[in-house]
């Protein structure tokens, strides 16, 4: 240490002291300023582009907002079209069993009125035939020319029992 002081020469260290300041003078100049305005706008970037990010978590926000709303809407919709989709369903079941019914109810009329024509017929065939029956029966009657009645009864009788009915 004591050799440091011996050869310590002020004019040197003056020296070397002014070309310091001047050093540190061109630094302030030319490289700190730059420096700082470096950072200042990299500070200013950054400040932007987390109030960027602040404003697209605000648009992101509302945006979901929008979207559950559109999904309610949507979802109000599809019910809405669904009820009404079942009562079209059930109107027109109800449609298709109320014609169902006339169809039928006309069939059971046309039904009641074929029988009631197939039964009159029948009824009037039926009665052809009884009287042809009692024609022939007359006839063989008058043809035999009974002379007693008790003879005459047992022919037609016997004629009445020989006579079958189909």
């Amino acid at each position: 240490m004591d050799q440091l002081l011996n050869d310590f020469s002020p004019g040197l260290f003056f020296m070397q002291a002014i070309i310091l300041l001047i050093l540190i003078g061109l630094m302030r100049k030319f490289a700190w300023k730059p420096i700082l305005d470096a950072l200042q706008s990299r500070e200013d970037g950054i400040q932007e582009a987390l109030d960027a990010a602040e404003e697209a978590k605000k648009e992101m926000t509302s945006l979901n907002a929008d979207n559950e709303r559109i999904l309610k809407e949507a979802r109000a919709e599809r019910d809405g079209l669904l009820k009404e989709a079942r009562d079209i369903k059930e109107q027109i079941i109800l449609e298709a069993k109320e014609e169902a019914q006339e169809q039928a109810s006309s069939i059971m009329e046309s039904a009641k009125a074929a029988i009631d024509v197939e039964k009159k017929a029948a009824i009037a065939e039926l009665k052809t035939q009884v009287a042809h029956l009692s024609i022939e029966i007359a006839e063989k009657v008058v043809k035999n020319e009974l002379s007693s009645k008790d003879d005459q009864l047992k022919l037609v009788d016997k004629m009445l029992g020989d006579v079958t009915l189909n």
